[in-house]
């Protein structure tokens, strides 16, 4: 039971900046042209990390589409470190990706220790 919770909130911390990202993205045009990326690469990074987030949430989603997702925002996450990286911003903007990617790791940890039981 403890492991499932801890899964659970992990999951939920995931999702919650996935969804926070997406809108991020979604409403900030001129933000996101600073890193170089297509207006249409926006948009579709946008749909993709809110269909993620919504699938993390929702507990009969299979193992296997979970892991899929965790890679889809594995990328995505340290893509934006190496944008960020690259465009000159502060190092708590680098930060914010790093850790969001640890707690994905740690939460990818614990959705394998559930699926052993």
């Amino acid at each position: 039971m403890k492991n499932k919770t801890i899964y659970w909130i992990l999951t939920a911390a995931i999702s919650s900046f996935m969804f926070f990202s997406a809108y991020y993205s979604g409403t900030h045009i001129v933000a996101f042209k600073e890193f170089g990326f297509p207006n249409y690469f926006r948009i579709e990074l946008t749909i993709a990390k809110i269909i993620g987030a919504i699938l993390l949430l929702i507990p009969q989603t299979p193992a296997r589409i979970r892991e899929w997702i965790y890679v889809g925002f594995g990328i995505c996450l340290i893509s934006a470190v190496i944008a960020k990286m690259n465009t000159g911003y502060p190092v708590s903007g680098i930060v914010e990706p790093m850790f969001t990617f640890l707690l994905m790791i740690a939460s990818a940890l614990y959705l394998n220790k559930l699926n052993k039981v």
